[in-house]
Order: structure tokens, then sequence, then C-alpha cells
């Protein structure tokens, strides 16, 4: 009778454990691949930064940021490319930073590209062991601050992609970091600092201005890239009658940062979409997408020269 009571006891507290393994991992919301690279800077210890690159992969995969319950394949792809320009050989490093993520397409193995921001402030001090503390409430460290500044932007943006304003409550908790961050002597967090930066960033992504671009993203994967797989044909023909709603973002306005980290993400995949329309409405493609995206007009002449 004993050694079935330990028996059982035995497999409760498996059961139980197996549970908490379970819903911790299905908390988790990031799927983040990251390289520390130093191509530039002679002194630095490779052990070091391997340690540096896992506490980053760490600190990014095993936090919740936010409520929802998460499987394991719902997680979302993305990539932290750090790149050490200098070290003072202590613990001090300016850096850049190269951020990526994806969202897979219904019913495809295609992972289309969400966000794709490159940071050219991305310094930040750390010691080797160093503990990453974190709080949504106050500063703690740059490089924490950082981390958890772009993992609510992807968060937010992933959300954006599946409900309507999905995004807000996540790039409020963006903006609070940049609220405790833009005293620290640390740059770009402060809107006096230039107009490509994470201040400008976060504000766009609340202010009205730029709403359209947020409702594009929720309408070109309901009604576009998660149907392509079903009716090619109209999928594409979906996303070109929404393009016009691009046409009502203000780039000129101050800070306009959020329609370029938009297309520096989409400019290739709208090519590659509305390359399969009729010659007649490629080239409305085109005149709509030079004229919102000057910067990448080169990409959409294809459009009007393809037969």
């Amino acid at each position: 009778m004993n050694q079935l009571l330990d028996l059982f006891t035995k497999r409760f507290l498996l059961v139980i454990i197996f549970i908490g393994v379970v819903s911790q991992v299905s908390a988790q919301d990031l799927n983040a691949r990251v390289q520390v690279l130093s191509p530039q800077v002679q002194n630095t210890n490779k052990r070091g930064l391997d340690v540096l690159e896992k506490a980053i992969s760490d600190f990014l995969n095993n936090r919740t940021w936010s409520a929802n319950e998460v499987m394991p394949q719902e997680r979302i792809d993305c990539s932290f490319v750090i790149t050490i320009n200098t070290w003072d050989g202590s613990s001090n490093f300016t850096a850049q930073a190269q951020i990526i993520s994806t969202r897979p397409v219904y019913n495809t193995s295609y992972n289309s590209p969400v966000l794709s921001i490159a940071d050219d402030h991305f310094d930040f001090s750390y010691t080797e062991g160093q503990l990453m503390d974190y709080s949504d409430q106050q500063f703690m460290s740059n490089l924490t601050s950082l981390l958890a500044y772009y993992a609510y932007i992807i968060v937010g943006l992933d959300a954006d992609t599946f409900s309507p304003n999905g995004g807000t409550p996540f790039y409020a908790a963006a903006q609070q970091i940049v609220n405790y961050s833009q005293n620290t002597g640390f740059n770009g967090w402060r809107s006096m600092e230039g107009t490509n930066n994470r201040f400008w960033l976060v504000n766009n992504l609340q202010d009205r201005r730029y709403q359209p671009i947020r409702d594009f993203l929720y309408r070109f994967y309901l009604d576009g890239l998660d149907k392509m797989a079903d009716n090619t044909p109209e999928a594409r023909k979906t996303v070109l009658n929404l393009l016009p709603m691009l046409q009502k973002v203000d780039r000129l306005a101050q800070g306009a940062v959020f329609n370029q980290v938009f297309f520096t993400a989409k400019s290739d995949e709208l090519v590659g979409i509305c390359s399969g329309l009729a010659p007649q409405e490629r080239v409305q493609a085109y005149n709509i997408l030079a004229e919102v995206d000057p910067a990448n007009a080169n990409k959409y002449e294809s459009l009007r020269n393809s037969r």
C-alpha cells in the first residue's frame, strides 16, 4: 500500500512539474535569435561576448511581454544583431543593432517581415555575469531598457496584424520606457536627438496621423496575405485596393519614422505581391507606392516596366 502511495505521489509531482513547465513556456512571447558581433574591436574577449549574447537571448526569450497565452509554435520569430563599435576594455560599449521580426502567413510556410529597423545608438554598460535587472516602472540599465523597448514594439506590431489596434497597450509600455530613459545620458530616447530614433517611433505608433499604417497592416494580413493561399488573384487585388490607405499618412510631419520603418520591412514584399497583377493594375500600384515611398522608387520601377 505504501509503495502504491509513493508511486502515486511521484507521478502527481511529475504532473505538477510538467504543468508548471508548460505554463511557463506558453507565457513566453518571443523566439529571438541574438548575435553579438565585434568585427572592428580588437580587444574584445570572445568568451565575454558569448556570455553577453546568451544573457540577451535569455532576457528576451524567458520573459512575458504580454498577458496573452502563447503556445511555443506561436512565439514571434525575431532577430537582434548587435554590432559592437567600441569597447573601453571594462563595461562600456557603443554599438548599433539591426532588429527584425516576422509573422507567419496563414496556410503557408512563408514568414512575412513586420519590422526591420536599425538602431545606431544601441550603447550600453555590461559586466560579465551581471544580472539583467529590469522594471517597467524605472530605469535599471540602458541594455535592458533597449531590449524591453524593442520587445514591446515587436509584440505590438505583431498584435496589430491580428486585431485592430491590438498593439496599443504594448506601445504604451514602450512609451513608459522612453519616458524614464530620457534623462539617463544615453542617446536615442529624446525628441531633440533627430527624427529617426526610439522617441519618434513610439510617438508615431500612438499618433492618429499614422493610424492608416496600422489599419493597413491589419487589413493587409487579414484580407490579403492570409488569403493568398486560397485565392491568390483575389488577394493581390485586395492588397492593391488597400494601398490608397497609405496615401493618408503625412510622411513629411515632424519625426516621421514609422512610415520609413514600415516600408523598410514591406517594400520588397509589396513589389512581389503587385508583380502578379495585370499590367494596368501594376501601373496603378506603382503610382501609389512611388508617391508614398519615394526612397524606394527604384524598386517600384519594375512594376511599371514589367510586361
